[in-house]
């Protein structure tokens, strides 16, 4: 069975492992350094708690996806509370300026990107990763919807717009376009450790080394122009699901690579919308549709798939695993969403 919870520090072994290969390499906010996951996972477990003010320093909240029979990690999910936590959170705003001469005739529209932090303080949907071979499953969908799920049973935590950076093209040889015809000239690092930081430490370091101008498309190569607002091709799978979430790409783009922004209303979340609490009564023999169920609040909170069925009074009979994989009990209240 598949889990969702909250990350806990025995599990940082195993994500710090995950973190080299592949299906995790395109979340830069999963840090690659033990001290820095270690850090990580403690302030969500006072996240979880409640033991973080919003005001000073917003909830960011870390999850891990679980195999209940082997105890095997297979991936993480995140959300921040508040973009930028507490700084400003970056990235470009594309727009068009028209450029007109009347003696000449001519009229042309040029785009340009703006550097913004109108974004700052939305919610953040961060740390996405999962193995390569449990993409388009069930666990990926999972994965990703339980922290909708976690969002409707906490909702005071969370603002009435979210956002979802996707990583953008990185070609094979991990060369990035955007990157090496913009941020390159003005960052004496590679895309990779300009990444990292930005998921790690103060974003101060961006406007002071960032252009404060407006960008000319024209004048980056025909490659990044191209990459623009384009996901890198591991990530389609993640953008497509946020796509039938709910979430839509708007103008903006990550600030590193131009990856595509997802923008969406809170409330208009299809995981939201559709699910209900409900009631655990009985047991049941693994007959009926299947289902996203979550129980459980704050550091309690689980999230896993079962078959349920209601009884005439809309109570819910689970399997009698899924009772032991929540840690619930007769009468306790979840929330379930159909897969």
């Amino acid at each position: 069975m598949w889990l969702v919870r909250p990350a806990r520090p025995d599990d940082l072994d195993q994500i710090l492992a995950m973190a080299g290969t592949q299906c995790a390499r395109l979340s830069s906010t999963l840090p690659k350094q033990g001290d820095a996951l270690a850090y990580k996972i403690e302030q969500s477990l006072a996240s979880f708690a409640g033991r973080i003010s919003a005001e000073d320093d917003p909830p960011r909240f870390l999850f891990v996806l679980e195999n209940t029979e082997t105890g095997d990690i297979a991936g993480t999910a995140g959300i921040d509370a508040r973009a930028g936590n507490g700084q400003p959170f970056y990235s470009y705003r594309r727009d068009a300026l028209i450029h007109a001469s009347h003696e000449l005739g001519v009229s042309r529209r040029v785009e340009v990107l703006y550097p913004s932090h109108s974004l700052t303080d939305v919610s953040l949907l961060c740390s996405f990763s999962i193995r390569p071979e449990l993409q388009n499953t069930d666990a990926f969908e999972l994965l990703s919807r339980a922290r909708i799920l976690f969002i409707a049973d906490h909702r005071e935590w969370f603002t009435p717009r979210m956002a979802v950076e996707i990583q953008g093209v990185q070609l094979e040889d991990g060369s990035v376009p955007f990157w090496d015809s913009l941020g390159r000239h003005f960052f004496d690092m590679d895309f990779e450790t300009a990444d990292q930081y930005s998921g790690q430490l103060s974003k101060t370091f961006i406007a002071e080394l960032m252009p404060p101008n407006p960008i000319y498309v024209t004048l980056l190569s025909e490659a990044a122009q191209k990459a623009m607002g384009q996901p890198h091709q591991i990530t389609v799978p993640n953008f497509e699901l946020l796509q039938r979430e709910g979430f839509q790409p708007g103008s903006f783009l990550d600030i590193f690579d131009a990856g595509p922004v997802l923008e969406g209303r809170t409330d208009s979340l299809k995981t939201l919308v559709t699910s209900h609490p409900k009631e655990l009564h009985g047991s049941n023999e693994a007959v009926g549709e299947t289902c996203l169920i979550a129980a459980g609040e704050r550091e309690q909170f689980r999230c896993t798939l079962t078959p349920v069925a209601e009884t005439l009074d809309d109570k819910l009979k689970v399997p009698v695993s899924t009772w032991k994989a929540l840690n619930s009990t007769a009468g306790d209240r979840v929330r379930i969403a159909p897969l």
